[in-house]
């Protein structure tokens, strides 16, 4: 836009000195389409300088209200632009919600990863349904988010864990609000399940429970310590193997009675065992009172296999809901992504896309069927990087994308090609 404007802008400067030129043959010959000229090219010249704005096609433009729609399309984008060094501008953000726009902990979220790639953003309040991240170095030290709500601390983990392991050094996160939350993986699953697979891309990460938070109170306050690597390991896992364990907690805090967790964990054993016989099942009644902030339930089982897949289902409790619901829905949870054959469940499936996508290699991983979640973090991949994902559904996805080693800047660079591959199986 900024060169048609002074292309118009030059037009018109030629038009000008042809109309006044002391030449009689060359006003002769320009006359007729000089002022008809003239006219057009101010016209355009001035909507060019209208509507143009300075920096603006720097930004890598993403829709946020594609697909997903809420916001992963947010930290999915934020870290990849904070790890590529690429400009963004998110625009409709979570535009099919009831409630458009930035929440307290997608704006939390935003403000992290600024912070740890010393970033600019613009638009960043909450309601906003378009900003602009500009990013730089990333940088270690010490972090913290905080959204005052019961947001979830796995989530803002999320967004920042891929960005914090090609820090400098090591980079300590202060996360707060809800460890256990509606809608998102509980600090227990966080631990239990996706650090142990994400270590395996050479992701090395220490996490402290300092307060568990419940809805609405939050409160909750993890402290997370990120080493850095100089780049990521391939993982291929295509290999369940079978199912040798399966272990879980239920848990009660605040005032409720221990009861409840004593019935989660009853009714879990019971829905699972009409399944899988052979199996010993510990799932661990727990009271937790002096480590929680506010009144909360819930329940999580792990299934391990030999292989080390790991699966997991959970639940929280509400209001009105029997505690034995809660145990039949987590473990119906669990032996639904045990059924499939995959590798992982449906809850990592997506959380790993973007490590796949920088691992220096071909990551292989057996899913079940492709989440609306996962489907999305390919997207966005394929937004800010060379990921090309292809195929039929219910096939092989594969992709290609770019890195630079592990050693990312804002500076333009030539990009080495890897290769991520996830084999779908419905």
């Amino acid at each position: 836009m900024e060169s048609l404007a002074i292309f118009f802008c030059l037009a018109t400067l030629f038009n000008i000195i042809m109309l006044y030129s002391k030449h009689d043959a060359l006003k002769k010959c320009h006359k007729m389409n000089s002022c008809s000229g003239l006219v057009f090219s101010c016209l355009i010249a001035c909507f060019c300088s209208t509507t143009w704005q300075p920096g603006l096609e720097k930004y890598q433009r993403l829709l946020g209200d594609v697909m997903e729609g809420g916001g992963q399309i947010l930290r999915v984008s934020a870290a990849l632009s904070c790890i590529t060094g690429t400009a963004i501008k998110i625009t409709k953000i979570r535009a099919g919600r009831s409630t458009p726009g930035l929440r307290p902990q997608h704006l939390s979220g935003l403000q992290l990863v600024s912070d740890l790639c010393s970033g600019s953003l613009q638009g960043a309040s909450i309601g906003s349904t378009d900003v602009s991240l500009t990013p730089g170095k990333i940088r270690s030290g010490s972090h913290v988010a905080d959204p005052q709500t019961a947001g979830s601390v796995c989530l803002l983990l999320q967004v920042a864990l891929p960005c914090a392991v090609f820090a400098d050094a090591a980079s300590q996160l202060c996360l707060k609000g809800g460890t256990n939350a509606e809608m998102a993986p509980q600090i227990d699953y966080t631990l239990k399940v996706f650090k142990p697979i994400v270590e395996r891309f050479g992701v090395n990460f220490d996490c402290d429970v300092k307060m568990r938070g419940y809805y609405p109170k939050g409160g909750g306050e993890v402290n997370v310590t990120v080493n850095p690597v100089k780049e990521l390991r391939p993982v291929t896992l295509t290999e369940r193997g079978n199912i040798t364990k399966i272990h879980g907690r239920a848990f009660v805090a605040g005032v409720l009675p221990f009861k409840l967790a004593k019935d989660m964990s009853t009714a879990a054993v019971r829905t699972i065992r009409k399944e899988i016989k052979e199996l010993y099942i510990n799932i661990q009644a727990l009271q937790e009172k002096e480590k929680a902030c506010g009144n909360g339930n819930g329940i999580i089982i792990i299934a391990e296999s030999s292989t080390g897949c790991l699966f997991a289902g959970s639940a929280l409790g509400k209001k009105g809901v029997y505690a034995d619901k809660v145990g039949i829905e987590a473990a119906e949870m669990l032996l639904r992504n045990i059924r499939h054959n995959g590798c992982v469940d449906e809850f990592l499936q997506d959380q790993l896309i973007i490590f796949m996508a920088l691992a220096k290699g071909t990551s292989r991983i057996r899913t079940g069927a492709v989440t609306l979640h996962t489907q999305t973090a390919i997207h966005i991949a394929e937004q800010l990087t060379q990921v090309r994902a292809n195929g039929p559904h219910g096939g092989w996805v594969r992709g290609t994308v770019g890195v630079n080693d592990g050693k990312f800047s804002t500076k333009q660079q030539t990009l080495r090609l890897y290769k991520f591959v996830v084999l779908v199986v419905i």
